[in-house]
């Protein structure tokens, strides 16, 4: 692909989101997309697979800050004619720039995107090479430079008690992996790349028209720099193929709603040979009907009788691996909470957060005569000992 080329996708429209979209509706947009054209849930639809390659590259560039800010920047002078010294401005679309201008001054496009000498910090070369060095997901690098897979995301859905406890989980994953047959040179087994003669593995050619240099993919090799005489027939030369493979993650104890997990060398591979990206995993954690979480502390409400809280008494209280007894003071308060140190949330010291149990007192609906009688007896009993609930309250 050349550079005119990738300054020409609308990353945004691809996602389908406004040029100010926020990070959370890019990673939302993303998600459906990808979801609706993922070539697990669309075998053999030639259009799903581009359109799932599309949204990939597309999110990969707008989610990184940097990125996105050098696609901005490009666009923004490409569509404005911004390096406009002699009234002349250059156009994607036309591959040159407008006329006017005068004094015969030339001016290299091969120094714009940064493939010459030269360029002080800040400038549009600046500009241009860390975003065509470091671009989408399917930009072939200058030159037959090797160039680092680009990392991938994706997302695990865990129980609460798997989060806390610790699980190891498989993922199964569509995405440009390394040829196993070229083992990412992109030659036949047993025959290497060689140095494109043309531009002598630059992967770029410079030509003159008129009082104009321009610097352009060099044709023979494709922007390459290198030639490839008898391809891989596995991946085409290309040294990546998309594959379905799956990995095992071990989910440490204690992970939290939303953290990410990374996988070193398990993104996209990196074209002719070099490293491949990372693979981070987003983990979500379904709801526990019994446990809470804040922080490394479990939380828990447990109900109890009003005699139980009035006499005290010792419960039995559910915890990861087991159940505990909870000693309650006699005269505890409704909604006191007490702590059993040491039966929370693993931590990677080693240790554990502490469990804090709530109690709760639960009011019987219906009771039965002889149980009326009781309490009905007791409340005398009560008032006679002057205890007064609403003492002091409210001006009483």
């Amino acid at each position: 692909m050349s550079q005119r080329e990738w300054i020409e996708k609308d990353f945004y429209k691809e996602l389908g989101v406004s040029s100010n979209a926020s990070t959370d509706e890019i990673n939302k947009a993303y998600r459906k997309l990808a979801k609706d054209n993922h070539p697990d849930a669309n075998p053999g639809n030639a259009e799903a697979e581009r359109r799932f390659k599309a949204v990939s590259e597309a999110k990969s560039v707008l989610i990184d800050p940097a990125k996105r800010k050098e696609y901005d920047e490009a666009r923004r002078l490409f569509a404005s004619g911004g390096f406009g010294q002699g009234g002349g401005g250059f156009s994607p679309s036309s591959g040159g720039f407008g006329g006017g201008g005068g004094g015969g001054q030339t001016f290299d496009v091969g120094d714009i995107f940064g493939q010459a000498g030269g360029g002080g910090d800040g400038g549009i070369g600046d500009i241009f090479g860390g975003l065509f060095n470091r671009g989408g997901t399917q930009q072939r690098p200058a030159g037959n430079r090797p160039r680092r897979g680009s990392d991938v995301e994706t997302e695990t859905t865990l129980g609460f008690r798997e989060a806390t406890q610790g699980v190891t989980v498989p993922l199964r994953l569509t995405s440009p992996s390394s040829c196993t047959t070229c083992h990412g040179s992109g030659a036949k087994p047993g025959t290497s790349p060689r140095v494109c003669p043309r531009c002598n593995g630059a992967g770029v050619v410079n030509r003159n028209q008129g009082a104009f240099g321009f610097s352009e993919p060099c044709d023979d090799c494709r922007g390459t720099g290198s030639i490839i005489d008898d391809p891989c027939q596995d991946c085409r030369g290309t040294g990546v193929q998309n594959r379905t493979r799956t990995i095992t993650v071990r989910v440490p104890p204690g992970v939290s709603d939303g953290q990410k997990i990374r996988l070193a060398g398990q993104g996209e591979a990196g074209l002719r040979g070099a490293p491949s990206g990372d693979l981070y995993v987003t983990v979500r954690v379904r709801p526990d009907k019994v446990f809470g979480r804040n922080g490394d502390d479990l939380t828990v409400t447990v109900p109890v009788s009003y005699g139980e809280l009035v006499l005290g008494a010792t419960l039995s209280i559910p915890t990861l691996d087991g159940r505990v007894g909870v000693k309650v003071p006699p005269g505890t308060v409704d909604g006191r909470v007490l702590r059993v140190r040491g039966r929370g949330v693993p931590k990677k010291t080693g240790t554990a957060g502490d469990l804090m149990v709530t109690v709760k007192v639960a009011v019987p609906q219906k009771l039965d005569d002889p149980a009326i009688e009781a309490l009905h007896a007791y409340l005398e009993a009560e008032k006679a000992s002057g205890f007064d609930p609403r003492a002091g309250w409210a001006g009483a």
